[in-house]
């Protein structure tokens, strides 16, 4: 789908979308700044108004940095009230644990601020960017949205990702072609320990390949001592050269990993999942 292309179906979703919208009168955003969330933000400040919109923006050592800057940033540019939050989830011993439900504590942390938040500020109902690809997706964090009233608008009438890239694209949203952004933690395996400085470890890590020159999706996952990166299939014999595959060798041993491998399977979404046997409920 381009800006010029998309088909009647993706138009009526949106309506559908904007009608919800504007029988809720007023909403806060749980807000990343990734593709979903921004689109949702930026939808709802549009028909409903500055005063009737609120994006929350949960700032935590398992979000990188300057993916937090370019949230900001974003809804900044749109014109889209922001307020941000510290959660920190890393200091509950249940996230730190790192079990396979480890994303319904860091969400349970992130509602129990947003959700009273909504009420102080008089907004009637609190939304997050679920989409309705993800419906079909092991993702423990939604069930703590479903335990105190969350909503998934972009879900509920329908929208996939491909469609909200596409909406997003004509808006001129610069996420619009964004590539996926879980939280730092999704890279260390369940069972090790979440902690900052293994969080900070794979935040350097991928700051310097970014740095490199690497684009599209990427993950380093943290072994111990070994990093294993994942890059997009079509860029792995570019990186595999001799003269890349030292460069990236060098920048990841600088964040602290004493080994490095490039998985030839190339990125996989959820691929700790995979290794773990976790499949969607």
């Amino acid at each position: 789908m381009t800006s010029t292309a998309i088909d009647s179906a993706t138009r009526h979703k949106e309506d559908a979308l904007r009608a919800w919208l504007r029988a809720r009168q007023s909403v806060l955003v749980g807000y990343s700044g990734g593709v979903d969330s921004t689109y949702l933000a930026v939808v709802a400040r549009e028909v409903l108004g500055r005063d009737n919109v609120l994006a929350v923006l949960g700032r935590s050592a398992s979000v990188p940095l300057e993916q937090s800057l370019q949230a900001e940033a974003i809804a900044t540019e749109h014109g889209v009230p922001l307020q941000i939050v510290d959660t920190g989830e890393v200091e509950d011993p249940r996230y730190a644990a790192n079990p396979i439900n480890r994303c319904y504590f860091c969400k349970s942390v992130l509602w129990e601020v947003l959700v009273p938040m909504s009420r102080e500020r008089g907004l009637h109902i609190v939304v997050d960017g679920t989409n309705a690809d993800d419906l079909g997706e092991y993702r423990p964090g939604a069930q703590a949205a479903t335990e105190v009233g969350v909503e998934s608008p972009l879900a509920l009438v329908g929208l996939t990702k491909a469609e909200i890239r596409a909406l997003s694209r004509e808006r001129g949203l610069a996420t619009w072609s964004q590539p996926s952004a879980p939280c730092l933690a999704s890279r260390i395996p369940y069972g090790t320990e979440v902690t900052r400085a293994r969080l900070a470890q794979v935040e350097r890590a991928e700051s310097s390949l970014r740095a490199l020159g690497i684009e599209g999706n990427l993950r380093v996952r943290h072994h111990d001592e070994l990093a294993r990166i994942e890059l997009d299939a079509a860029l792995i014999d570019h990186w595999l050269e001799p003269a890349n595959s030292r460069r990236i060798v060098e920048a990841v041993r600088a964040a602290g990993f004493d080994r490095v491998a490039i998985d030839l399977r190339g990125f996989r979404s959820g691929s700790l999942n995979v290794l773990d046997g976790v499949v969607a409920a």
